[in-house]
């Protein structure tokens, strides 16, 4: 619950009568420190005063003179960095695209209303407020290449893995290995922070082999433990530029002793291919050998449907920015439907990525997808914890997750 007397609310709206109405339903909802701008210039002129800026500003996007995304620009030149809720009465497509820009400005979004605007709505995403001062992140470490090689050297990678489950039966079907750097001084670094660093000075294929060598031993104890997972471990298409490649991943599986078809290989491509001739033959040579092949974030960068012709995948994850909240939002239904429709044509099993609540779950219960990961089912852990969690998870689903346990 917020403290609706911390937040200093600008409402900025061409039509008198929508300020009128806007600063009526705050003032019921509790909220008492509103002010009103008719215009841009006018709201600008008060964020430039002497006094405290708002926290929260809710902006009309169809305004004559400056609109609501070139005010978003201005907002950007004074580092706002506090939140904004777009109202408009524009359709949905054109909404979430400037969610996208809004969000690529690097301002928080507390969602959209579309008018007329509806008090029920408009509380719910009040609900969302946080303070900014309190909750923004640190500037993140930026790490060089050199730290990185030494990182992969000298272990401290560390895998962590998220759970897939059957959308149909609750059952855990596997996990997706996900990397962390546990470094010496800082903690656990998300692959967001050195992934991309890995990628840009040729560290990738070497960092790749140390997460297949470690998420292998790890599958093996599972399988020695009785438990009978899938272990998906990402692959970029640096890895497979070489055929090197294709003799290290089979030759660590047969040394190890998993059964390839326990071995998913997500192959997520970060940039074009250049020559595609030896990524095919090492994906379609795997596939021989009975690994499995997933095409990963589909929908995005560049998994795309020329992936799907040429390279023979048997499993399509469709991209979170597709799921979550694809109950409610046409245009994501409508890309959900169509990846889900397209994967069955082809014979793929689904993964669906971004689960993020029951909402989420019952879209996917109710069309049909193979299997879901998320952080409604469990956000990624160190291989240990992964037992106690599957006991959790089989209590949630034995309640039908009316009786929720914290995730």
């Amino acid at each position: 619950m917020i403290d609706k007397l911390m937040v200093k609310i600008l409402v900025l709206d061409d039509e008198p009568f929508m300020l009128k109405l806007l600063d009526r339903m705050l003032i019921n909802l509790g909220f008492t420190s509103v002010s009103l701008c008719e215009s841009g210039r006018a709201a600008l002129d008060q964020l430039d005063g002497v006094g405290p800026r708002p926290n929260l500003i809710l902006l009309d996007l169809n305004m004559p003179e400056m609109d609501g995304i070139e005010f978003v620009r201005h907002l950007v030149e004074r580092n706002y960095a506090d939140s904004l809720i777009l109202i408009s009465g524009e359709d949905e497509r054109m909404l979430l695209t400037v969610e996208k820009l809004v969000q690529a400005h690097k301002i928080n979004v507390l969602g959209h209303i579309k008018k007329p605007v509806k008090p029920e709505i408009l509380s719910a995403l009040l609900e969302k407020w946080a303070p900014s001062s309190l909750d923004s992140p640190k500037a993140q470490k930026v790490y060089g290449a050199d730290e990185v090689r030494a990182a992969i050297s000298k272990g401290e990678l560390v895998n962590y893995y998220q759970p897939k489950v059957s959308v149909s039966t609750g059952q855990v079907a596997g996990v997706e290995t996900l990397v962390r750097w546990r470094h010496p001084v800082h903690g656990i670094v998300l692959p967001d922070q050195f992934i991309g660093i890995a990628e840009a000075n040729s560290l990738i294929d070497e960092l790749t082999r140390v997460v297949l060598t470690n998420a292998l031993a790890q599958a093996k104890a599972w399988q020695d433990a009785g438990l009978k997972l899938r272990v998906a471990v990402n692959v970029s298409m640096d890895s497979l530029a070489s055929l090197d490649f294709l003799d290290f991943v089979t030759a660590l599986t047969t040394k190890i002793g998993i059964p390839p078809q326990k071995i998913v290989l997500e192959v997520t491509e970060s940039q074009l291919m250049g020559d595609a001739r030896i990524p095919l033959e090492i994906l379609t040579r795997l596939r021989l050998k009975r690994f499995r092949l997933s095409i990963d974030d589909f929908g995005t960068g560049h998994s795309s449907l020329a992936q799907l012709r040429d390279i023979p995948f048997e499993e399509l994850k469709i991209d979170q920015g597709f799921v979550h909240r694809a109950w409610t939002v046409d245009t994501l239904r409508a890309i959900y439907d169509a990846s889900l429709a397209l994967a069955r044509q082809l014979g793929m099993e689904v993964v669906a990525e971004g689960v993020e609540d029951q909402d989420d779950w019952n879209l996917l219960l109710s069309t049909g997808c193979d299997l879901a990961q998320g952080a409604f089912i469990s956000r990624p852990m160190l291989a240990e914890d992964l037992p106690g969690w599957m006991n959790l998870w089989q209590k949630r689903v034995s309640s039908g997750f009316a009786n929720d346990i914290s995730r």
